[in-house]
């Protein structure tokens, strides 16, 4: 079963739009594993938009399933990532001024960076996770920097499904492939949804982990977040 990882900025721009604890994150954290959630994700960014920097030390002992932080690896991010030991850290290539993630790391050109700031999250027990686009190069250059997984960037896929082309499948699922023959792990985000999700997990293989988020938090205004955790995983199952 592909582990679905739930992504908690949009409750931490929530309760930042009122400057009060409401909602308050570490009880929406606690309550998703209770849903039968199986991670948390954060991707805190250094304005501190959504998660803050604090947060990530708070979830800590909240977090018992896997605890997954993204981000660009600037130091203060090396630094907060070492201090907490998730389970996992999923390097985000995002500038500081971007909305949202919108590229993969160009595992080739950055490869030299790339391997030391992973050897340096090996070194303290952190499981690696590299965002990358469904380039077969670009998985391979993933897999001589040493990190452990890919998380597959799947913003193409979700609007190229929307609009009835399921063919663009096929380009997630061999990479994934590559990533397997390579020993390398998959886990896929960005823009999976309830509508896309189990065409993705069931035309991609071997994959390990989804993180969603704002699709995830946006049908929760609608059917619940209790209800919406647990649809997510029948159609990963």
């Amino acid at each position: 079963m592909t582990k679905l990882s739930v992504n908690i900025n949009k409750i931490a721009t929530l309760r930042n739009s009122r400057g009060g604890d409401t909602p308050n994150l570490l009880k929406v954290a606690a309550d998703v594993q209770d849903f039968g959630g199986e991670g948390i994700t954060i991707h805190p960014r250094p304005d501190e938009r959504h998660i803050r920097y604090q947060d990530a030390y708070n979830l800590k002992s909240i977090v018992h399933t896997e605890y997954n932080i993204e981000g660009n690896p600037i130091p203060k991010f090396i630094e907060l990532v070492t201090a907490i030991v998730p389970t996992q850290v999923t390097l985000v290539p995002d500038s500081i001024d971007a909305i949202t993630s919108n590229a993969g790391w160009d595992t080739i050109k950055n490869k030299s960076f790339l391997s030391e700031v992973i050897s340096e999250f090996k070194r303290n027990g952190i499981r690696t996770s590299i965002f990358v686009d469904p380039v077969k190069s670009i998985i391979e250059g993933a897999k001589e920097t040493g990190a452990d997984r890919i998380e597959l960037y799947t913003e193409d896929f979700a609007s190229e499904y929307a609009k009835g082309n399921d063919e663009i499948v096929r380009s997630y699922a061999e990479c994934a492939e590559l990533a397997l023959d390579l020993g390398i792990g998959v886990n896929a985000g960005h823009d999976l949804s309830l509508e896309n999700i189990k065409f993705f997990k069931d035309n991609v293989p071997g994959l390990l982990e989804v993180s969603i988020g704002h699709a995830l938090i946006s049908e929760s205004l609608y059917l619940g977040l209790e209800n919406v955790v647990n649809m997510y995983l029948r159609k990963l199952k």
